[in-house]
């Protein structure tokens, strides 16, 4: 166990520096002897969590900064304005070192090496942590795929001090799909019949999560890399199966969100937070009770005892505000608190009014207070069934189906007791469908870093429809540069297309 200790506090520490692949030395990250019981395998299961929620702040940003959903009015200095503005070169190239994910890989491949020659009492959680291995590097290099298009494909863990071993050339893209592609195989393979969650709980890959993400990979690889009918049917199937695991949709979305729903029959995979132990990010989509507390909510209250220590660093645009200007739409409130400047005579602002508004406290993932402290501890969900029906609409339209049913799932649970036939979709044109699902998706799943690999999967045309700082001719900029450093380092990596 103390080994195991050593081990994690070296892989921290080089995720906080360089990555693997710009040969920084990884050190002695696989000790000889502690793949040797069942005890070992499951102490590395706990890491492999650990590892994926130290990502979570880069997995959100490259899933959403570069959407439409922010660049709003912020009381603080606005952070990552370069990523929301597409103002990117390689001078100016984020995410150095792949955003530290191969570090992340290396320690999946590790797992993926050793386990199966560990002894375990019961096989079938053998194979049950094989699943979740597979399936979380799957979604590591489809994260990659989606940011950096062609990148290097590393299977094995480096278990020896080697620069030429760690240096690897870029793989093309058709080569990291069907890596991705079979590393899903593996999963449901390793899966088998079980669909059971380990320890009963959310927090951990499943045979849910891993069909969530197939469904997300086929569509994807059938619409941007040609894929066409056969993996949309794919996708589709795989999507299907998951209401069959006991995931649906909670009724309404006070179900859903808070500390104490986290237990929900909606979430697939989430990543754990708790109080002293780690707490989410999204404090700094608040502000600061200096700000906050002279200030009125659209109700016309005043903030004044309302409890916040956060930052507020990034602001609703102006078009999310309109899209979410409808008083009988649960998502404008469970989305944002809206502030304003006065209390409007005690009448409040039941629709945005711009001279009067002061910005936006993001309200999705809150926290809970404890005494005089907000405490940020939410469990942030990376698939949930919503997220599903919409994934599986899309699938449908690419198909030619009809994909109303699953639009009006999500708009009828929105609405509620105000939903009435006149707001139900009606199937239209493939454009028209996947525009319906796109809006659907923007209202849904507002700051869960989906927006901007939606707009990806959907197609270049719907990229430059909705961003305004990007338009055609900009195909290139659709994927990120890396680094002039990540070259020195490692020589075999060609930048970018575009970019040089």
């Amino acid at each position: 166990m103390k080994k195991y200790i050593y081990i994690l506090i070296v892989v921290m520490t080089f995720s906080a520096c360089s990555d693997v692949l710009e040969l920084t030395s990884p050190s002695e990250l696989t000790a000889q002897g502690f793949w040797s019981t069942e005890e070992g395998a499951k102490t590395a299961q706990t890491g492999l969590y650990a590892n994926i929620r130290a990502s979570a702040s880069n997995l959100w940003l490259l899933g959403e900064m570069r959407s439409d959903i922010w660049g709003g009015r912020t009381f603080e200095s606005p952070f990552n304005e370069n990523l929301i503005e597409s103002n990117i070169t390689v001078s100016t190239a984020p995410f150095g070192g792949w955003g530290g994910l191969y570090l992340r890989i290396h320690r999946v491949n590790d797992f993926i090496v050793n386990v199966p020659d560990v002894p375990f009492t019961n096989e079938s959680q053998k194979s049950h942590l094989m699943g979740q291995a597979y399936g979380l590097r799957a979604f590591y290099y489809y994260t990659l795929l989606k940011t950096w298009g062609a990148v290097p494909i590393i299977l094995e863990p480096f278990e020896e001090i080697d620069p030429a071993g760690l240096s690897k050339p870029r793989s093309p893209q058709a080569d990291v799909m069907a890596q991705i592609k079979s590393d899903l195989a593996a999963s449901l393979s390793a899966f088998g019949s079980d669909d059971s969650f380990w320890e009963g709980k959310k927090i951990f890959w499943s045979k849910a999560a891993t069909l969530a993400l197939k469904g997300d990979v086929y569509i994807w690889s059938g619409n941007l890399l040609g894929g066409g009918t056969a993996d949309f049917t794919e996708a589709k199937t795989a999507l299907q199966q998951i209401a069959s695991f006991g995931i649906s949709l909670e009724p309404s979305l006070s179900t859903l969100w808070g500390v104490d729903n986290e237990g929900n029959s909606e979430f697939i995979f989430a990543l754990d937070y708790k109080q002293d132990e780690a707490e989410n990010f999204y404090n700094s989509l608040t502000g600061r009770s200096t700000e906050v507390n002279p200030q009125f909510n659209d109700a016309g209250q005043a903030m004044t005892n309302f409890i916040i220590d956060g930052a507020n660093r990034y602001g609703q645009s102006e078009k999310t505000i309109l899209l979410l200007d409808d008083n009988r739409d649960s998502r404008k409130d469970a989305s944002f608190i809206r502030l304003y400047t006065d209390n409007n005579g005690g009448l409040g602002y039941p629709n945005y009014n711009a001279n009067k508004y002061f910005g936006s406290i993001f309200n999705k993932f809150f926290g809970r207070v404890d005494g005089s402290t907000r405490i940020f501890e939410n469990n942030l969900p990376l698939y949930r069934y919503a997220d599903v029906l919409l994934l599986l609409a899309e699938a449908k339209n690419f198909l030619g189906e009809d994909p109303s049913g699953e639009i009006n799932q999500i708009r009828a649970r929105a609405l509620g007791t105000n939903y009435t036939i006149a707001d139900a979709y009606v199937n239209s044109t493939p454009t028209a469908n996947a525009n319906a699902i796109l809006n659907e998706r923007y209202k849904e799943f507002i700051g869960e870093g989906k927006r901007w690999w939606d707009l990806r999967r959907a197609g270049n045309s719907f990229v430059f429809d909705n961003i305004s700082f990007l338009n055609p001719g900009d195909e290139y900029k659709l994927i990120l540069p890396i680094t002039q450093d990540m070259i020195g380092r490692n020589p075999l990596l060609d930048q970018s297309p575009g970019y040089n």
